[in-house]
């Protein structure tokens, strides 16, 4: 599709004019009229001329209309679907206004109506390339004054002053066509409309399938075609909506390609200004429902904050067409949903949205906010502070991110998958809201707040703000991009980026951290909850501990402390906390055992294994071990090679941390020290807590060698599981 436009420089049209080989140009036609082959008629300014052309190398002639400076840029043709097989065509303007196309055997091969009512009609070439029917009065100004235009009847060039859209009034939908091939101006496979479903815009297609999206006019250009801010020194455009017409005011060319050309003089050609689709991202929705496709990234297509691949495998081998999931059920009833800020993005397909430009941002929030089917919001338009409001409910699709360009879209998410904000000053946070109903309260909330203020270590995560107010309570944390560890080390395809360095940079990480809580920090503290979900990931993928909410103070005479309130997450939680409410820094201890594990193996702890159903991941690695076949436990995602000595001396530490009785464990500062140390001198670990025996046979049950074993199936009443 290319677009003719006129490029606002002065002195073009002065040399326009000198190209001129007629001076005195032929531009109006009276009924008697005839234009045969060979002649022509000239719009008053000597720009476009009406006649006859033969298309590439075709034999076959056509009627049409072109840019004076070059045949070849045909702009307009009437017997598209039928050439004449010679050259005794003629266009013959009759006495009611009726323009005929015949040969010299009478046969016609393209007319238009009469022009009813029209009196002493005229047809003419105007300036703008526009062949016109009207009166003779007219002096051809005014589209209403027109009985028949061929800006009504476009092909395949979208000219200045030309509409592309809707003529309501008289169901006209004004679209553009390619021609067949260069030789062919027949209605070729490519078009491009609007579609005035939800908020207008305008598509290129073929046949059904969209191919390309324009995306909705947000103010002084479309929202997918950001270029169009940079041409407001050269070209205008407008865009106009109203209950009796929709429209733009490009060439579509054979391949499917919309284009903007403009003519330069000085190599006497016509120059591509801008064209569509250029990239994998202009296709439609190559990424599908709530994907976003990133021509500069590498793989173009990513999930939005809150989702993930809804086909991880497909996702893996490049295939985002399926699109992304939501990882948290929105939460409408209790009020903690939020929305995610994607910057620079195209907005998405605006068929189905709902559209009010008496909005504003705030009230476009909240609007959004009160709907439950709503999925995001944005400003109409983008000009000046931004007005109006588009609301979307449903899937989004064809969302995409330019470098330059594109507006700010906000996108509805769960309380829980709330990561992104910014401050005053630019700097980028994670905000954690707390639902209405959670199990922390205030209490822990404050204790939170209180504990991480007083905390500086490189593998804690920076506390720096919080709000209370009425039942909103709110921590603002330093801004971790790269997510927790869970969301890597669960996930098949997520967890190949995590090598062997980075794993074992995160073991030594989280161990460094719970260190300065156990030892080096001003308060002795103890964790209680120490899980994947609670460590975070900067973007170099330091881990860095965070949620203190279940943590508690100790004094420095103190060892341990009773609760009658157990709370933290079943499965990292040892025996003696879980049984009988008993914590100490040996509780964390045993948690960090259960997360090393689960580092090494990329397996949830209370994951079901093959091997035997029956069997948690301590008793898997427990029996590996034993067996000597301990790096059967190693994660088969992960990429690399890695050094067998080094993953098995983290086992071992592993094992050594998940021991029954807290006595049996080490202390954080030794294990600080095996991580660091070789393997020689580390004692051999006992039988892990929790661990399910599979049978006599293997010597492991309390009755066969007379030891106490704690079991896992004992009901906790009081646990709160986060």
């Amino acid at each position: 599709m290319r677009r003719l436009d006129q490029v606002r420089w002065p002195s073009l049209l002065s040399i326009l004019s000198a190209l001129l080989t007629v001076s005195a140009a032929v531009s109006t036609m009276v009924p008697g009229d005839t234009v045969g082959d060979g002649a022509s008629l000239a719009s008053a300014d000597g720009k476009f001329r009406l006649g006859f052309f033969t298309p590439g190398s075709s034999t076959l002639r056509y009627l049409g209309i072109w840019y004076n400076v070059s045949r070849k840029a045909v702009v307009w043709v009437a017997n598209r679907e039928l050439g004449l097989n010679d050259s005794t065509g003629v266009l013959s303007f009759h006495g009611n206004g009726r323009l005929t196309l015949s040969d010299a055997r009478g046969v016609v091969y393209w007319s238009t109506g009469a022009a009813a009512g029209v009196a002493n009609p005229v047809a003419r070439l105007l300036d703008n390339a526009n062949f016109v029917v009207t009166g003779s009065g007219a002096r051809g100004d005014s589209a209403g004054s027109y009985a028949w235009q061929s800006f009504d009847y476009p092909t395949d060039s979208l000219l200045p002053g030309m509409k592309l859209g809707w003529d309501l009034r008289a169901g006209r939908n004004r679209n553009i066509t390619s021609w067949k091939s260069a030789d062919d101006p027949a209605t070729g496979e490519y078009a491009m409309g609007m579609d005035v479903h939800g908020d207008p815009q305008v598509f290129l297609v073929r046949g059904t399938a969209r191919l390309w999206r324009a995306g909705p006019w947000v103010g002084q250009r479309f929202s997918g075609i950001p270029e169009m801010n940079t041409y407001d020194d050269m070209f205008s455009f407008s865009f106009h909506d109203d209950a009796d017409e929709v429209y733009y005011q490009l060439v579509v060319q054979p391949a499917g390609v919309v284009e903007r050309v403009v003519w330069v003089e000085s190599s006497g050609t016509w120059n591509r200004f801008w064209f569509a689709p250029k990239d994998q991202c202009d296709g439609v929705s190559p990424c599908g429902p709530f994907g976003v496709c990133d021509s500069n990234d590498s793989p173009v297509c990513s999930c939005l904050q809150g989702f993930d691949p809804q086909s991880p495998q497909d996702w893996y081998l490049r295939d985002g067409k399926d699109g992304c999931a939501r990882k948290t059920a929105l939460d409408c009833r209790n009020g903690t949903d939020g929305f995610v800020r994607v910057a620079g993005a195209k907005l998405p397909d605006t068929s189905a949205a709902v559209v009010n430009y008496t909005m504003g941002l705030g009230e476009c929030r909240a609007a959004c906010l009160r709907n439950c089917s709503c999925t995001a919001y944005a400003s109409a338009q983008v000009t000046g502070e931004g007005t109006g409001c588009i609301l979307w409910g449903g899937d989004l699709t064809d969302l995409r991110l330019y470098t330059n360009g594109g507006q700010d879209l906000f996108v509805r998410v769960a309380a829980a998958d709330l990561g992104m904000g910014r401050l005053g000053d630019g700097q980028e946070v994670a905000v954690k809201r707390l639902a209405r109903n959670s199990v922390q309260g205030l209490d822990e909330f404050k204790n939170e707040v209180v504990l991480i203020a007083k905390l500086q270590h490189r593998n804690l995560v920076r506390l720096l703000g919080c709000c209370i107010q009425g039942d909103e309570k709110m921590l603002v944390y330093e801004y971790m991009p790269n997510k927790s560890l869970d969301v890597f080390l669960f996930d098949t395809t997520m967890a190949s980026l995590l090598d062997w360095n980075t794993r074992y940079q995160i073991i030594n990480g989280v161990a460094r951290g719970i260190l300065y809580l156990h030892q080096d920090s001003r308060l002795r503290i103890i964790h209680r909850d120490l899980k994947a979900s609670n460590v975070l990931l900067d973007k170099e993928m330091n881990p860095k501990i965070s949620d203190f909410g279940m943590a508690r103070i100790f004094g420095g005479d103190e060892n341990e402390a009773n609760t009658r309130r157990v709370v933290g997450t079943y499965g990292y939680m040892s025996p003696e906390y879980a049984m009988d409410g008993i914590f100490s820094v040996k509780s964390d201890v045993f948690s960090f055992g259960v997360l090393l594990l689960e580092i090494v193996s990329g397996k949830r702890t209370r994951g079901v294994f093959l091997s035997d159903p029956t069997i948690n991941l301590l008793g898997y690695a427990w029996s590996l071990w034993r067996e000597g076949t301990g790096m059967e436990l190693v994660d088969s995602s992960m990429t690399g090679s890695y050094p067998a000595a080094e993953v098995l001396k983290c086992i071992k530490v592993g094992l050594l941390c998940v021991q029954e009785r807290p006595e049996d464990r080490p202390t954080m500062a030794s294990v600080v020290l095996m991580l660091g140390g070789d393997t020689a001198s580390l004692p051999q670990p006992k039988q892990p807590g929790f661990v399910v025996t599979r049978g006599p046979s293997e010597g492991l049950s309390p009755s066969s060698r007379g030891e106490s074993c704690s079991v896992n199936d004992v009901t906790l009443t009081m646990l709160q599981a986060r």
